[in-house]
């Protein structure tokens, strides 16, 4: 079976969700990129501030550093029942009104008084990033043709890249100029212009029937296809960040870079991995199978030769910069596979994988660090590239059992 019977199933499964957009929206896409970079920025950017935000409310760093956890949280549980939740509601006031309550998490936080009004601004930027991403898929099904969906969804990327590359130097920049306070409210009119952007160039997208399964995202793993392809995607990101979330360590400690070598080489990782969401769509199209399969086997073995050649900062530089360039390219790949696989519930699919990829990132910077603390790095490359291997192999059955229900 080739990749084009892959590539025609895709774009027949996408036109359901594609129907309503018979000519490329692209104003629209490139608007949902603007909140996208805004509420990743958001999400992250407490990395780059803890010791001022924990030294003004009067708690530990690592009672700060929980604003994260407790965003990843909510981003899990709203991922479940957003589309339940919604119902009929049109689709684009709904993406309106998540973008205004990530304006407002940004004003709790700039403005708390205590730990636990910070939390609660957290907790609501959570609920945007697991009500956002869940409806990512579904909503550029409805804004570009099928056969544009891959590079729709990769310039959504390309916005979750550039946040990644700037956030936390740009927090900890301004922070230093206008405090921490400042820097989350810096925030603000780059949400505004993405929430006049948004509405004035979205169409009107009212909800869309939906099957039974639709009540509980849960449900679709009942679906063989969908439970493969959720563990490939799972496997996939713990083993990504099971390594990335101790690079800075690493690099530190065995590469013994200083502190501006070290911000050269994450931005490094960052711009190549902006580059790797561009270019991602050509290689899906020549074939999604050796993409995805070959994309984990790849970092697998950029994280065992960073064991080798850990001293070597050229060497190190240049391995990371592959990996930034594959690994945030990766998830375009898997955004489009459930476009294809769930074109009728693509809300609940997409509500399944944001819970999906933040548990698996929870879980895979844990055993990272405990492996860390107790082993060294090199247990943790070690691990990392073992599970990414194992990605690789539930990639190949997902897109195995693809070929064969095309066939």
């Amino acid at each position: 079976m080739t990749a084009s019977t892959t590539n025609t199933s895709f774009n027949n499964a996408a036109k359901q969700g594609a129907a309503e957009a018979p000519a490329a929206l692209w104003g629209g896409v490139f608007a949902m990129t603007l909140c996208v970079f805004a509420l990743i920025a958001s999400e992250f950017m407490p990395v780059s501030l803890l010791t001022p935000m924990a030294n003004d409310l009067g708690v530990s760093e690592g009672l700060a550093g929980q604003g994260i956890a407790i965003s990843g949280a909510f981003a899990v549980l709203t991922s479940l029942s957003i589309s339940r939740i919604a119902g009929s509601m049109n689709r684009k006031l709904l993406l309106l009104g998540l973008t205004a309550l990530m304006a407002v998490s940004g004003v709790v936080v700039a403005l708390a008084p205590n730990y636990l009004t910070y939390m609660a601004g957290r907790a609501l930027i959570g609920v945007v990033v697991g009500g956002f991403w869940s409806l990512s898929a579904a909503t550029a099904m409805r804004l570009v043709p099928p056969q544009q969906l891959p590079r729709a969804l990769a310039v959504f990327n390309g916005g979750n890249a550039l946040a990644t590359v700037i956030a936390a130097p740009l927090g900890s920049y301004l922070g230093s100029i206008i405090g921490w306070r400042g820097a989350f409210f810096c925030l603000l009119p780059v949400a505004a212009i993405a929430f006049v952007w948004q509405w004035v160039s979205l169409p009107s997208m009212p909800a869309q029937p939906r099957p039974a399964s639709s009540g509980n995202a849960l449900k679709l793993l009942k679906n063989p296809a969908v439970l493969m392809g959720m563990l490939a995607v799972s496997a996939f990101f713990m083993g990504q960040f099971a390594l990335f979330t101790y690079l800075r360590p690493f690099l530190e400690t065995v590469t013994h870079v200083d502190v501006s070598t070290l911000s050269l080489v994450l931005l490094t990782v960052g711009v190549a991995g902006f580059m790797g969401t561009s270019a991602i769509g050509t290689f899906l199209k020549w074939n999604f199978s050796r993409t995805m399969v070959g994309i984990p086997i790849l970092m697998a073995v950029i994280a065992l030769a960073l064991t080798f050649f850990g001293d070597d900062l050229a060497a190190v530089a240049i391995l990371l910069g592959v990996w930034g360039l594959v690994a945030t390219a990766a998830p375009v790949g898997w955004w489009s596979w459930l476009a294809k696989t769930l074109p009728a519930d693509a809300e609940a699919g997409g509500g399944l994988m944001v819970a999906v990829v933040q548990l698996a990132i929870a879980l895979g910077s844990t055993m990272g660090g405990l492996l860390f603390d107790t082993s060294g790095y090199r247990s943790t490359f070690f691990a990392s590239a073992s599970i990414l291997l194992l990605a690789a192999f539930l990639s190949f059955l997902t897109t195995r059992s693809q070929r064969i229900a095309a066939a």
